[in-house]
């Protein structure tokens, strides 16, 4: 015999976020913390909604509350119902100069070097108590976050698919080589595979670009060049400055390390594939007020990088 729904008017609307709460964090005390409810008040809250729902929902394990697979399926519906119900009482306009709001952001290596800053420093300008949290994207499964509301937004590249994801690409950026004032190649305009294989490489460890230097073609099978260094992006402008080591890097992450450091770049005679950043979003929210506002700064941001 198939479970009888519970009726909507039955419903008491504070455990759907009870459920959610818990969902998000797979823990009861930290979905209180999250709440504002003591202990005794989330085992009270999840004891209904299992006699409600007629399922265990949460299941305690050494690695927290596992979600039973009737939790799995209700999750999204549920966030979506909450989304929109938040919305709903949200103001229409979304007023920059007075507004509160908190945004999630996760970005990219690329991102965090290049976009970062200027997004800060813009919406410090336009919405003073507006906070950004940047996070890095690199350990988490974005995706996932987007769908349970961990995240406001993600800034790129795009691997994004399905119809609840919206994307907007944001720029697209060409590869360098950087290297000292004075390089002992410095005289060439620009450098070709074949000359900068001959170089010695420094290799970002911390922020793998993904260029593809490699002579390929008809009769052609050379390998890309090889590093002769490897090192973190925090540590690689000193590291150019003061060696004869050159690095393949995004023109906008060139721009950022000779402000500050003795470097410059030069162009490759063959630009390998561009580096490209987008915005990735969860398409229920396209057109809530706040959401809005945020991707048309950022692309407001990055349209002055184009240029």
């Amino acid at each position: 015999m198939s479970k009888t729904a519970p009726r909507l008017a039955a419903l008491d609307l504070n455990l759907l976020v009870v459920f959610d709460a818990i969902m998000r964090d797979r823990s009861v005390t930290r979905a209180g913390q999250r709440l504002g409810l003591s202990q005794p008040a989330m085992s009270h809250a999840l004891t209904r909604l299992r006699h409600m729902l007629k399922d265990e929902l949460f299941i305690r394990s050494p690695n927290g509350m596992v979600p039973t697979p009737r939790a799995d399926e209700l999750a999204t519906p549920i966030r979506i119902a909450l989304d929109g119900l938040q919305q709903s009482l949200e103001p229409v306009q979304f007023d920059a100069s007075t507004a509160t709001a908190s945004f999630r952001i996760a970005v990219d290596n690329y991102a965090a070097i290049v976009l970062v800053a200027p997004i800060a420093a813009h919406v410090a300008r336009i919405a003073p108590a507006v906070k950004l949290d940047f996070r890095p994207s690199g350990t988490l499964d974005v995706l996932d976050q987007l769908d349970r509301s961990e995240l406001h937004l993600v800034i790129g590249p795009s691997a994004a698919t399905g119809e609840r994801f919206s994307r907007r690409r944001l720029l697209q950026d060409q590869f360098v080589v950087v290297h000292r004032k004075g390089h002992p190649s410095a005289r060439v305009q620009e450098l070709s595979a074949e000359k900068l294989a001959a170089l010695p490489q420094l290799e970002i460890s911390s922020a793998q670009f993904g260029t593809d230097l490699a002579e390929n073609g008809p009769g052609r099978s050379k390998p890309g060049p090889r590093p002769a260094m490897r090192a973190p992006f925090l540590s690689a402008a000193q590291i150019l400055a003061t060696s004869d080591l050159v690095s393949v890097l995004p023109l906008n992450v060139a721009r950022n390390m000779t402000r500050s450091h003795p470097l410059v770049f030069r162009r490759l005679s063959r630009s390998p594939k561009p580096i490209e950043a987008a915005m990735i979003w969860l398409r229920r929210l396209d057109n809530q007020p706040a959401h809005a506002w945020l991707r048309d700064v950022i692309s407001s941001v990055t349209s002055e990088l184009r240029g």
